[in-house]
């Protein structure tokens, strides 16, 4: 258990605020949800742990609000009530109206995948693109998940992995401000973050899947519930131990909408069901022949549109059904009349006249499908599976899909230490199969190596996600996934890829975040 340290009076200021002052997971009470909300948006970009920035940056906003003491025999009939409803009739639909804010700090980044793959919740993760990793932990040592039953070989790897991060870094902030001079009369500290985020942005690769995060949550009773169950579920002991101290925590804040957990009729059995689906794949998968390792480097990274389902007549039935008073099959015979040039017409003014991304249109963009599978790198995978709404299913993270080192580094003299690190990345996995902890392996792969998985989406979501990630202020790994989507939505839905009206097609080398600091030293200024 890691433990920050305060001092006496910082306890005495955090503890009307926070379910406890010690654990690595709590929630926050007592307090707005508009600050609750700020607090988790501050997060992704605060080099320490929530609590601590509550006391640099938001205590003094609270000064004013008056403490009051909870109303037990109120709180004991709405128990009850909860009681009543919730577990006598089974009414899933009243555990979405209570919902609470939790922390959870020092998680890995393999750990950060289970807790964020329910739909329906907010998360916000501390970020590696603005959040350098060198730093020591409170207490020592890098920020890596540990085990002692995985043996001093693991933390000799994962120290030489952080050591090289460390080491190299300097070289390559050096050589990107000077490959990205700023311009005559450019803000410099806009240029200096946007050069320390693009160098973030080429070691990230070298971080391992064991790196310690700190995440916030919100979610409404249900979602915990599920979160919990899944995690409770879980081979992996981290997972496991996290959901136990989550639930210690709403336990305290929302145990109403908690309490089926621990029931082995309800929590037990819906747990083993969970174990029980797992087992199985893994027992077809192996009587199959499809679950053994095979190495496939040298297919590099790839988007394959799989299938698509729908046609450009269908959206356009979809996209006029609410404004109709006709049945939908009836709207489809009228808009099959319709010639090229007037569906082309109908298609363009149903899309609006979009003037940013977050102008998107309406629903009947979801009457049709994509489904791709890709293979890219842990890192750019990441951030891609936070678009909780597409339905994204995974593979377990192994080195035998590769790994590149990005082209930058050459310039930098870093892309030697870059490539021994993946070989230390490597056979530390190797290692830990070897030895019988394959749940564990993957928190010694590198961000770099690549990893295969599925996203099945709408077109809607599609919009959403590509015009997103092909920002010019993204991420270069999943910018290039997002042009590949929308090439080969254009193939087979010219219509729907030219209503992306927002997508950055360029793919030259730049400071990917200048644009966006510049702007923010315009607000702060």
């Amino acid at each position: 258990m890691i433990r920050e340290s305060f001092t006496s009076d910082e306890r005495e200021r955090l503890q009307p605020f926070f379910t406890n002052t010690d654990d690595s997971v709590f929630a926050l009470v007592n307090m707005p949800d508009t600050v609750k909300g700020a607090m988790f948006a501050r997060y992704s970009r605060y080099q320490g742990t929530l609590r601590r920035m509550f006391l640099d940056e938001f205590a003094g906003d609270l000064d004013s609000i008056a403490m009051r003491a909870f109303d037990g025999a109120e709180g004991e009939r709405a128990a009850k009530l909860y009681e009543r409803i919730f577990l006598g009739y089974g009414d899933d639909s009243v555990a979405q109206l209570g919902g609470a804010h939790v922390a959870c700090e020092w998680v890995s980044n393999v750990l950060t995948k289970q807790l964020q793959r329910g739909r329906l919740a907010a998360y916000l993760e501390q970020s590696t693109r603005y959040i350098p990793y060198d730093s020591q932990m409170p207490g020592g040592g890098y920020r890596y998940y540990r085990n002692f039953e995985l043996g001093k070989q693991y933390a000799v790897a994962m120290d030489k992995l952080f050591g090289t991060y460390a080491a190299v870094m300097p070289r390559v902030m050096a050589s990107v401000a000077a490959n990205y001079p700023a311009d005559s009369g450019q803000d410099e500290a806009a240029h200096r973050r946007a050069v320390a985020a693009k160098a973030l942005d080429l070691l990230r690769g070298l971080l391992p899947a064991a790196s310690l995060s700190h995440m916030g949550i919100y979610a409404s009773g249900q979602a915990y519930e599920n979160l919990l169950l899944r995690l409770a579920a879980s081979p992996l002991p981290e997972a496991r131990a996290c959901g136990e101290q989550i639930l210690r925590e709403l336990q305290k804040v929302i145990p109403s909408f908690v309490q089926r957990v621990n029931r082995p009729d309800r929590g037990g059995r819906w747990i083993e069901y969970l174990g029980s689906l797992r087992e199985n794949g893994e027992r077809w998968s192996a009587k199959l022949g499809i679950g053994e390792p095979v190495d496939q480097s040298d297919l590099g990274p790839s988007v394959r549109l799989l299938e698509h389902e729908g046609d450009e007549r269908r959206l356009a039935a979809a996209l006029l059904y609410e404004s109709s008073t006709l049945g939908e099959s009836r709207v489809r015979e009228v808009v099959g009349e319709l010639d090229e040039a007037q569906l082309g017409q109908l298609l363009a003014e149903m899309a609006g006249e979009r003037e940013n991304r977050r102008h998107r249109p309406g629903r009947g963009y979801e009457a049709l499908r994509y489904r791709f599978e890709i293979v890219s790198d842990y890192g750019a995978f990441r951030d891609l599976q936070r678009h909780r709404m597409l339905t994204c299913q995974w593979q377990t993270l192994t080195p035998y899909l590769g790994a590149e080192v990005p082209a930058e580094l050459e310039r930098a003299d870093a892309a030697d230490a870059y490539r021994s690190a993946l070989d230390v990345s490597r056979k530390e996995y190797e290692r830990l199969v070897k030895n019988g902890h394959a749940e564990h392996a993957p928190y010694a792969l590198c961000l770099a190596y690549r990893i295969r998985y599925v996203l099945d989406l709408n077109a809607r979501e599609a919009m959403q996600l590509i015009e997103l990630r092909s920002g010019r202020e993204g991420h270069p790994a999943y910018r290039a996934v997002a042009h590949a989507m929308w090439d080969q939505i254009n193939a087979v839905h010219p219509a729907v890829a030219q209503s992306m009206k927002f997508v950055d097609r360029q793919t030259e080398p730049r400071l990917e975040r200048l644009t966006a600091e510049m702007r923010n030293s315009l607000r702060t200024g």
